[in-house]
């Protein structure tokens, strides 16, 4: 940066007036070294709009209280740019934190998976993928092949039953996928969709060790 001229003669430089300032960072930052020299003449030409009242603000603001309303501007956007971003985070949290059951696991599994059928039979293939899902889980868990369910996000329920059943893990990951869309997202499910989550449920059912 070049250096600031002395405004009176010979001697040490003196401080510019706020006039004077503005010419100076004008000049210097227009400077063809300056790559970003378009968009810093645009940001430049608000500011002194600003200065001047000629951009819908209050005409003729001093100097500094148009800095002040400047600086609580963009202090305003900052804090707003966090708070969203710490709401996007949260809402990516959102489909691992509750239950995959949502209770004691205590249910009966052929309960649940009456009541996934039925919802099915209803044209409800929503409640029928979360209920066929949560009847898998909770039979997989009663025939000790994966750990105890009541407490386990889906995610930890899916990553089980991939362990426990590596030639079905495409089967599991799209089971949970849409359990999780239905339940955490609020999307609709396909009837085939649900049957698929119910012939998941069939086929470990039928595998050695399970109980009907």
């Amino acid at each position: 940066m070049r250096p600031v001229p002395r405004l009176d003669g010979d001697g040490p430089p003196l401080v510019p007036s706020p006039d004077q300032a503005r010419d100076l960072l004008r000049r210097e930052l227009l400077d063809p070294a300056y790559q970003t020299r378009d968009v810093l003449r645009r940001v430049l030409d608000w500011l002194q709009r600003l200065l001047d009242g000629g951009d819908g603000g209050p005409g003729g603001l001093p100097g500094l209280v148009a800095l002040v309303v400047l600086a609580a501007i963009v202090m305003a956007l900052v804090l707003a740019l966090a708070w969203l971003a710490s709401r996007l985070r949260r809402d990516r949290r959102a489909p691992d934190s509750p239950a995959l059951l949502g209770g004691d696991g205590a249910e009966d599994p052929r309960t649940v998976r009456a009541r996934a059928e039925a919802a099915l039979a209803a044209g409800r293939p929503e409640d029928a993928v979360v209920d066929g899902l949560r009847a898998l889980a909770l039979r997989e868990a009663r025939a000790g092949r994966i750990d105890d369910v009541a407490s386990a996000t889906a995610s930890e329920v899916a990553e089980r039953l991939r362990h426990a059943h590596p030639a079905e893990a495409e089967a599991v990951r799209a089971a949970t996928e849409v359990f999780e869309a239905v339940l955490y997202g609020h999307r609709s499910a396909t009837a085939e969709q649900a049957r698929a989550v119910l012939a998941l449920d069939d086929r470990l059912a039928a595998r050695p060790g399970a109980r009907r």
